[in-house]
């Protein structure tokens, strides 16, 4: 019996459903056990005020290492940029769209009032257009379309391919190219994570380009390290790496490319100083 551990919302339960798909096989025994994380029982306050990158991810490690679960599906953006110790990243399935999305309307327009909790997308909204009103937007994908009308906002900001695996991709007013917005490190990519040791487990749903753009943003945001308080950005088109660092109220925005994720990284720290 395999077991996956999943977090218990209809995304993450879809996207465990997904992985679980790709590993079934001739005897294989699939059972999907839904875990409840820190971002799931905090639904009120913004993510930096429990721990960002993380938040969705902690419970279902400890899973892992306690032996309660044989393999946890993440989306690769939820987790932190540095492997936990005694566990490791045993495959990332092919990507899937790693753009944002516009829902809502089809152009960001002066004035706007749009909802997200993310500091990396409030950054770069309000670089682009700064008479925008950017409100705290919190709750899983279905959660957040309908807080869209009950509040009378313009449009929200959410990952495309959440939006593409609920069936959802019709609420996509605009998909936002990463020379618009870039997206977070990971996005779009799930990740199965293992014990150290035990990646044969899952190692035949690696897709080989996918795990090298997505460790080389993990990469480059790790190294801009968790003392940054700045908005971080990494995304791998496949060609080149590009990096990004921002003021959360986007008076300032730097982008930078690179091959060398250590390189880029150590550089857009500096620019965050």
């Amino acid at each position: 019996m395999l077991r996956i551990g999943s977090r218990g919302s209809r995304l993450a339960l879809t996207q465990a459903e997904l992985a679980a798909d790709r590993l079934r096989g001739p005897g294989i025994e699939i059972a999907l056990v839904p875990i409840t994380t820190a971002g799931d029982r905090d639904r009120t306050k913004p993510f930096g005020q429990i721990g960002e990158r993380g938040v969705f991810v902690k419970e279902l490690e400890e899973a892992l290492l306690d032996g309660r679960i044989d393999v946890a599906v993440h989306s690769a953006k939820d987790m932190t940029s540095t492997d936990t110790d005694g566990l490791a990243v045993g495959a990332y399935p092919a990507r899937e769209d790693a753009r944002d999305a516009l829902c809502g309307a089809a152009e960001i327009r002066p004035g706007m009032r749009i909802g997200t909790a993310a500091a990396r997308r409030r950054a770069q909204l309000l670089a682009l257009e700064p008479t925008l009103s950017i409100e705290p937007l919190r709750g899983n994908i279905d959660t957040r379309l309908r807080k869209r009308g009950e509040r009378g906002l313009d449009a929200v900001v959410l990952a495309a391919c959440g939006l593409d695996r609920l069936g959802l991709g019709a609420e996509i007013g605009r998909r936002l190219d990463p020379d618009v917005m870039l997206p977070e490190a990971g996005q779009g990519a799930l990740a199965l994570q293992v014990r150290a040791g035990e990646e044969e487990l899952v190692s035949a749903t690696d897709d080989p380009d996918t795990r090298r753009r997505v460790e080389a943003e993990r990469q480059c945001v790790a190294t801009v390290g968790g003392g940054c308080l700045a908005p971080v950005a990494a995304y791998h088109d496949g060609a080149i790496l590009t990096g990004l660092v921002a003021a959360e109220d986007g008076s300032w925005l730097e982008r930078r490319t690179g091959e060398d994720p250590a390189e880029l990284g150590r550089a857009l720290a500096a620019l965050a100083r």
